[in-house]
């Protein structure tokens, strides 16, 4: 609804539709592969630590956007059967529902990304007292606060997404944040040789050290993968807001479809990042498949 006649008339871009099937398939893909990881955090006593319930926090956020395209489809699909209208008093109702589980999700999964990135500054420049700063109880307060507030900023953006004022906020509040867990990156890495030279003498320092390191690298890996999954729509957001009618704009948003695809494709990758780089889930996967089978 964002693409007005007049825009499609001014631009030679044609709407990119992607098949029903295609968003279903992929949904699912990402809600099972996330359910996963989330019953391996549980089923293992060894994961119970600060940063795997981040890592859960995260997944989490995945499944609701996932769940989220999955709902918009199968209300799209009734829409179009004639078994509910676009602009009746319910319908409006369930897509502010809607609109606010995807502005969770995204929320969620920024903040469970600062969580961890904040997790892997501690666990490197304060490993000798990583166990006294980051607590579990410390870790599910700060899950939270964090859901608490994505929760309620979720209901407010979606109540009034279309007031200016709550749109630039929302926009602007991605590249902060997004800029911030660079600036942690940054200051990781370039201190982190120096650090190792100061803890060389301990015992088992380097390869506590490479871990850690190991698991920053991974942290950039999850960043790069949202990054390029997420920014294509809100950059959709900000243009169907400021400039609908533009013959750019609209060409550009004529793949809404593919930007939506990419989203729940982020919730495929980050389950395949977890199991790719970290040993224990791995061992616990496997485990969990063994004893099915």
């Amino acid at each position: 609804e964002n693409i007005s006649d007049f825009s499609l008339n001014i631009t030679d871009c044609t709407q990119v539709v992607m098949p029903e099937e295609v968003f279903f398939t992929v949904a699912a893909a990402g809600i099972l592969e996330n359910l996963l990881i989330l019953i391996a955090v549980v089923r293992n006593k060894n994961l119970h630590l600060p940063m795997y319930f981040f890592i859960c926090s995260l997944a989490i956020s995945d499944m609701l956007g996932s769940l989220y395209k999955t709902l918009e489809n199968i209300f799209i699909i009734l829409c179009k059967m004639g078994y509910l209208t676009r602009h009746g008093d319910f319908e409006k109702k369930l897509d502010d529902a809607m609109d606010s589980m995807f502005i969770l999700s995204l929320l969620g999964s920024i903040f469970s990304l600062l969580a961890i990135a904040a997790d892997r500054y501690i666990t490197i420049f304060y490993a000798l007292r990583y166990h006294n700063i980051m607590t579990l109880r410390r870790a599910l307060v700060i899950l939270a606060i964090i859901w608490a507030f994505c929760a309620g900023s979720s209901i407010a953006i979606a109540l009034f997404s279309y007031e200016a004022a709550t749109v630039i906020p929302f926009t602007i509040l991605f590249p902060l944040m997004m800029f911030f867990i660079l600036c942690l990156y940054v200051h990781m890495f370039l201190l982190a040789r120096s650090h190792a030279k100061k803890i060389a003498s301990l015992p088992s320092s380097t390869v506590h050290h490479r871990t850690n390191m190991k698991g920053a690298i991974t942290l950039t890996i999850f960043l790069g993968v949202f990054l390029c999954c997420w920014a294509p729509f809100v950059l959709h957001i900000l243009l169907a807001r400021f400039c609908p009618h533009n013959p750019y704009c609209a060409c550009y948003m004529s793949i809404f479809h593919v930007n939506g695809t990419l989203i729940m494709c982020n919730a495929i990758i980050n389950p395949m990042i977890f199991a790719f780089r970290s040993p224990e889930l791995r061992s616990t996967f496997k485990k969990m498949f063994y004893c099915s089978r």
